[in-house]
Formats: C-alpha cells, sequence, structure tokens
C-alpha cells in the first residue's frame, strides 16, 4: 500500500514551522514533546510514528488531512461523500464492498434525511408499517401539501385548509 501521509508535506511544513518560530532542533522537540531523534528523521522525509504524528499536527497547528497523499485530499461534498471517501480508503475493504456499503449509506441517507421539515406524521400504530408503507404515506402527506401549497401560489382555496 501506498503511504497515506505526504511525507515531503510533513517534512516542509515542520522545518518551515520550526525555522520561522527560530527554534532549534532541540528546542522544538522539547516544546512539541517529540523526541530530538524523531524531530530530525521527519525534517529529513521519514514519517514518525502515529502518537509522534500527532504531537506534531498538534504542535504545529494542522490539521492531520493537509499531509494526507493525494488520494485522502478528496474533499466531501456532503455527508454521503465524506463516508463514501472514509470507505474508500478503509484498506480492509475490497473497491466493491466500499461501493456497495455506500450505494447502501447513500439509499438510506435519501430516504431519511430528505423528509421536509414541514411533513410531521405521528402513527400510533406505524411499528406495524413497513419502511416502504411508511415511505409511501410520506409520499402522499408530502404530495398533499405540495397541492396546498400550490392552490395557495394561485390564490385558491379549496376549503381543504385555513389560509394563514
Amino acid at each position: 500500500m501506498d503511504n497515506p501521509v505526504d511525507i515531503d508535506e510533513l517534512r516542509r511544513l515542520v522545518g518551515d514551522y520550526r525555522s520561522e518560530r527560530g527554534l532549534s532542533l532541540r528546542a522544538a522537540a522539547e516544546e512539541s514533546g517529540v523526541p530530538l531523534n524523531t524531530l530530525s528523521r521527519v525534517e529529513k522525509g521519514h514519517l514518525p510514528d502515529l502518537a509522534n504524528f500527532g504531537r506534531l499536527v498538534t504542535w504545529i497547528g494542522l490539521d492531520p488531512s493537509e499531509v494526507f497523499g493525494a488520494t485522502h485530499r478528496e474533499r466531501a461534498q456532503s455527508t454521503t461523500d465524506a463516508i463514501r471517501v472514509s470507505l474508500h480508503n478503509d484498506p480492509r475493504l475490497t473497491e466493491k464492498a466500499a461501493n456497495q456499503i455506500a450505494e447502501l449509506v447513500s439509499d438510506l441517507y435519501a430516504n431519511l434525511a430528505a423528509a421536509s421539515a414541514d411533513t410531521r406524521v405521528s402513527l400510533r400504530a406505524s411499528k406495524t408499517f413497513t419502511p416502504h408503507a411508511a415511505r409511501q404515506i410520506g409520499d402522499l402527506l408530502e404530495s398533499m401539501q405540495s397541492a396546498v401549497h400550490a392552490d395557495d401560489a394561485v390564490g385558491t382555496n379549496y376549503g381543504w385548509h385555513e389560509k394563514d
């Protein structure tokens, strides 16, 4: 597997930060909590262990994603995109498995997040409805609500509701 961390970027950022602050390697190591030898190796382009990586990015004030390689730099446009990126970066999943899980999540998200704030339903027997039936009822109610709003827009009132 390719290295997920852009080591050259980490090296540059650590070196630049230390230089900007006018710190010697020893002073930077003490301030960051990273051993002197490890800090020296990082500035030569070596990858630190996870604990020292965390200390370095905290010391510099970076978001760890700023030093991830190109495949990890994808910026998610939505919640489902973020999940998709995460799944594709999981070394335990095949491409096909990551795609299948991402599709399931996308479908669930679309069905659960798409409910309009204007539509509220409280059904005492809701436990007896299948998800498909509940979705159909929700769609019907949204359709009815859209028709009411359409009537309002053209100024008709068939007595279905009181106008605000």
